[in-house]
């Protein structure tokens, strides 16, 4: 048996490690929810050593009538009193870290909106809306403030490294507070069940110094760099996906899927699943479904060739201006 336990330990603590590593502490909400997780699961393991050693105890001593009155208070004290106010204690303290990461304030504003099965995402920029998908990027040390909603069904936003989850409803705005305080890219998630492809529905948290993140929402802020007369972009505008996407600067603005109009920026294609590349972006175009089963988008077989070279050079060159 004790071998059995050594032999599968390694694989318990690999899922505490990685992108999505709820123990990570890179955010002070998530600090505070780690140290809650320790205070309860210390407790319970004292609880069920004294229970246990209480149960041992009595079972080995023998019955004397002159420790009913004592055996009594041990039930009240160790059965009601002591409990309840334990109890009541951590749900206070529960309730006011709830508190702090459901808070109505904060240095930056992001609007996230759950889509089936993407993350449409909006910075409250100096100049307006700044507009991008699937990425989020935070600068390190402030508290940003996301407030949370759904297009179809019912979501839940999660970066397990950076704080807790919150559920995104149809109809309903949620807020949830994060205040990142490690630089580096990590793992987010949705984290209910949300249909066919909700395994696939993640994203990348990344983490900058305040100073990078200003520049990096300046540059998502800007148009598309396109040159006249692109050929790819022609391409795109005649197979239909202008109706879908948006790429400012351009005539594309559609409404529908995500805005294309810096996807090159992006570290991940497919809402968090595969690394930006122009081998992936041809396949999500051609073998849409294969990579991503269930999305509205449909896959486009017979763009090949030269053609099909054209539109993903020029979606490779959908970068930030250097």
């Amino acid at each position: 048996m004790r071998n059995a336990v050594f032999l599968i330990s390694p694989l318990l603590l690999g899922g505490c490690a990685g992108r999505h590593n709820w123990l990570a502490g890179a955010g002070a909400e998530a600090a505070r929810i780690e140290q809650l997780f320790w205070v309860l699961l210390i407790g319970a393991v004292v609880i069920w050593c004294t229970i246990i050693a209480a149960a041992v105890y009595a079972n080995r001593r023998q019955v004397d009538p002159k420790l009913e009155r004592q055996a009594r208070w041990f039930i009240i004290w160790g059965g009601a009193v002591i409990p309840t106010f334990l109890v009541s204690g951590l749900l206070i303290w529960g309730m006011v870290i709830l508190r702090d990461i459901t808070s109505d304030s904060g240095d930056i504003t992001v609007r996230v909106d759950g889509e089936r099965w993407w993350w449409r995402v909006i910075y409250d920029g100096p100049d307006g809306d700044v507009v991008t998908a699937n990425e989020i990027r935070l600068p390190v040390g402030q508290t940003a403030l996301f407030r949370l909603t759904a297009d179809d069904v019912i979501h839940s936003f999660w970066v397990p490294a950076l704080g807790g989850k919150m559920d995104m409803i149809p109809g309903r705005e949620t807020t949830l507070a994060l205040t990142p305080q490690k630089t580096g890219s990590w793992g987010g998630l949705c984290a209910e069940f949300c249909g066919g492809a909700h395994a696939l529905m993640r994203f990348d948290a990344v983490v900058m110094e305040p100073e990078d993140f200003d520049a990096w929402l300046a540059a998502e802020a800007a148009p598309a760099q396109v040159a006249e007369g692109d050929p790819g972009l022609a391409i795109f505008l005649e197979e239909g996906c202008g109706a879908c996407h948006s790429i400012r600067g351009t005539q594309a603005a559609g409404p529908v899927g995500p805005d294309l109009t810096h996807v090159a920026a992006r570290e991940r294609l497919g809402a968090g699943i595969y690394a930006m590349n122009a081998d992936n972006m041809a396949r999500w175009i051609t073998e849409t479904h294969e990579m991503k089963p269930g999305i509205d988008m449909p896959p486009y077989p017979d763009l090949d060739g030269a053609r099909l070279d054209r539109l993903v050079t020029f979606l490779m060159s959908l970068d930030h201006a250097e």
